[in-house]
């Protein structure tokens, strides 16, 4: 479909997070067309890791299921667009050209949560974003998932690490945020309207 518009240059395709981000800094994309969920690793550790090399770079997601985190995240990780798979190819070509203009793309679903969210944060006084900088990405999905009351083997499955990973982080959390223990990091989560 993309090799089709005269206005598009495919320069490389890649089914892995390693391929990606290898093919990435290796052609300089202007914009890379990246899945959410790759088989051996994140979409957003791939942004990431691909604007690290060229930050000039713009990324646009593309998705099965956009819930509320995987958007945030995608956002957090410096994407210019998020937009589900089951998009009608226009809308899609839009974006591309939308999000290589200099624009953020998003669907007006999309949309309408990130403006729920920042009410919501607003209305609480501060939310996630100002109430945890120090926080890396994935010590914030943690937190969330301390804060909800899940226990480490819960967090694992939930959001594909090992177990072991998952204590890292979360005496990472606890160091940052100055607290004790778990319960006290998902008290302060709570309190500061982080969930």
């Amino acid at each position: 479909m993309l090799r089709s518009e005269a206005d598009f240059e495919v320069c490389g395709e890649a089914a892995t997070f390693a391929e990606a981000v290898a093919q990435a800094c290796a052609l300089a994309p202007d914009l890379v067309l990246l899945d959410y969920n790759l088989p051996d690793g994140s979409g957003t550790e791939a942004a990431k890791a691909i604007l690290t090399h060229s930050p000039d770079c713009k990324i646009l997601f593309l998705t099965v299921h956009g819930d509320d985190e995987e958007l945030f995240a995608a956002m957090r990780s410096g994407a210019k667009g998020f937009l589900l798979k089951n998009e009608p190819v226009e809308n899609l070509l839009e974006a591309i050209r939308f999000v290589y203009d200099g624009h953020v793309a998003l669907s007006t679903d999309m949309t309408e949560r990130i403006v729920r969210e920042f009410s919501q944060t607003s209305a609480s006084g501060g939310g996630a974003i100002l109430s945890f900088p120090d926080l890396t990405d994935r010590e914030v999905e943690v937190l969330r998932e301390l804060a909800l009351g899940a226990s480490n083997q819960e967090i694992a499955a939930n959001l594909f690490l090992s177990e072991n990973t998952v204590k890292r982080h979360v005496h990472n959390i606890l160091s940052k945020l100055g607290v004790p223990n778990r319960r006290e990091a998902a008290r302060y989560a709570r309190e500061s309207g982080f969930v």
